[in-house]
Order: C-alpha cells, then structure tokens, then sequence
C-alpha cells in the first residue's frame, strides 16, 4: 500500500542587503556617473562654450550700444525700436523671405524627384545616388567661385553658351532683377541633394505590399504615387520643408561669396545684413539685436510647422 503527499516548500527569502552592501553600491554608482560624466565633459565644455556663453552674451549686448572699443551704454528696447523702423531691415526681411518661399517648394518637388528617379534597382545606381549628393558636401565658398565663373558677363560658361544659341547674354550678379534667381538656383544645386538623401530613404520604407496592391486594382503610377506613397512621405516632408525654411532664413556664405549683398541690395539677406552691421559698421548692440529677432522668427516658424504637422496627423487618425 503507498500512500502519496505532497512536500510543502518554504518560499525562499533574500537577506536584506547591509549597510555595508547599500553603500559600496552607492558608491559604485557615484564612480559610473563620474566616469560618464568625465567623458562627455570636455566636449560639453566646447558645446557651452560655443552656443550658451555667446548666446548669453549676445542677449545682454542687444540693450546696450558698443562698438567694440570704446565703454559699452545702457539703451534698453531702443536697438529692438529701431529695428522695427529700419527701412534696411524690412529689405532684408523681404529678400529673405522671397529666397525662403521659393527655395523651399523648389528644394522639396526637386528632392522628391530625383529620389523617386533614383529608387529603383538600375545599373550604376550607386554612382548616380553618389554623384547627387556631392553638391552638398562642397564648401559653400567653393561654391561661390563656381558661380562666379559660371555666371561672369563676360567669361561665364552660361553667356557662352547663350552666345552660341545666338540669345543676348544677360548681366547675372550684375543685375538686380536677375542676382537673386542666380542665388536660388546655386542653392538648389547644393540643398537639394540633402532632400533627395531624404526622400530616399523615406521611399525605401514605403510597404512593397501595399504599392502591389494598388497596382492589382488597376492604380496608374500617378495614382500609387498620391495615394500610397504621398501620405507616407508627409512627416518627412515637415521635418524637411523645416530644415530647409531654417537654412533659408540663415543664408549667408553663398551671398558672401558671390555678390557681397548687391547689386544695389537686391540679395542682401537678414543675416547678412547682421554682419554688415556688427563687423562692418561695428554696431554689435544693434547686430545682437537684429539676431535676436531673427532668433524669435525662426523658433516661431518653426512651433507653426510641427502644430500645423501634428494636427494634421492627429486628424488623418481619426
């Protein structure tokens, strides 16, 4: 006869860590922390150095009046009075944002293009996805002389070639009417490979399953493009239209480098005239000012974007 039980187990119960315990793994945490904190400190010295201190800097010097040499004066709000009636102000706001609100649709259509163009499986697709996205590694400077020599009136590539279409060879950075067009389309040859790196990817994620799909329904390419691929681009879409509004606004080297504002004004932008003011006319209240305000557009275009993006978003969930 067997007789069958069942054995009661004892739940197992930890020791209670020490006090000895407790601080030994205080004191192993503080010395991680530390170590951390002893790897990223020299760079966070460099990064504070570089943007927090001038920033700081640049806010207190926007209610004063300096020139650099003589004892700076207390002026308050009048630096940000003028800049509401500085008449070369609003010129450079206005040139600002007639380069921003061409650039960037352009940037955008450009960059959505050429990465549609160059998302397929094709011979040398490597090279091609290669050769595009050089303009943007190229330095701005670089840039500025290759404008220059293609856009000279008397020795440019393209009023030779104008010439030779027997078409009258047109002024460039000469004429007002013409130097900004120059401007929008050297930056368009440079942004606008960053868009297409962009979109690029983007489209690599778009679901193959999904672009199979609408081609069984009977979906022309067109059709797969606005209604599959299209809504799968537009967060992409708002960081970049972002990006590149910020680049727009803070455009300086490649005028600098080509037509130094001119002619007669006509490309000076908001940060250019920034420089001309602090570093020509030594006006660093004044410039500090005008930065500042800059600061605040670009920071409020920017809250609109991302609202207007996640509203937007919010809306096709429901």
């Amino acid at each position: 006869m067997s007789s069958t039980g069942t054995i009661a187990t004892a739940p197992v119960t930890r020791p209670s860590p020490t006090p000895q315990h407790l601080r030994a793994r205080s004191r192993a945490r503080r010395r991680e922390a530390l170590s951390g904190w002893g790897f990223i400190a020299p760079a966070l010295v460099v990064v504070l150095g570089l943007t927090l201190f001038p920033g700081i800097w640049a806010l207190i010097l926007s209610f004063q009046k300096w020139d650099g040499f003589s004892p700076a004066e207390f002026v308050g709000r009048q630096n940000y009075a003028d800049l509401v009636t500085d008449s070369a102000v609003r010129s450079a706001v206005t040139h600002t944002v007639l380069y921003t609100a061409v650039f960037v649709p352009a940037s955008i259509v450009l960059g959505v293009f050429l990465a549609t163009a160059l998302n397929r499986q094709i011979r040398f697709i490597g090279i091609y996805r290669t050769a595009i996205f050089v303009p943007f590694v190229a330095s701005p400077v670089a840039m500025g002389i290759l404008t220059t020599y293609l856009f000279s009136p008397q020795f440019g590539i393209v009023n030779n070639v104008l010439r030779v279409l027997h078409l009258p060879p047109q002024g460039w950075l000469e004429d007002r009417s013409l130097a900004m067009v120059v401007i929008i389309v050297m930056s368009l040859w440079g942004e606008a490979a960053f868009t297409t790196v962009i979109y690029l990817a983007a489209l690599q994620d778009v679901p193959e399953d999904v672009l199979e799909a609408a081609t069984i329904d009977g979906a022309g390419r067109w059709q797969r493009f606005r209604h599959v691929t299209w809504p799968q681009l537009r967060p992409v879409t708002a960081f970049v239209a972002v990006y590149q509004a910020i680049q727009a606004i803070q455009l300086f080297d490649l005028v600098y480098a080509t037509t130094r504002g001119g002619p007669l004004d006509a490309t000076q932008t908001i940060v250019y005239y920034v420089w001309k003011v602090a570093f020509q006319k030594l006006e660093f209240g004044y410039g500090s000012a005008i930065a500042y305000g800059l600061f605040f557009v670009t920071l409020a275009v920017t809250v609109i974007v991302a609202l207007a993006q996640r509203r937007a978003g919010q809306q096709e969930i429901r």
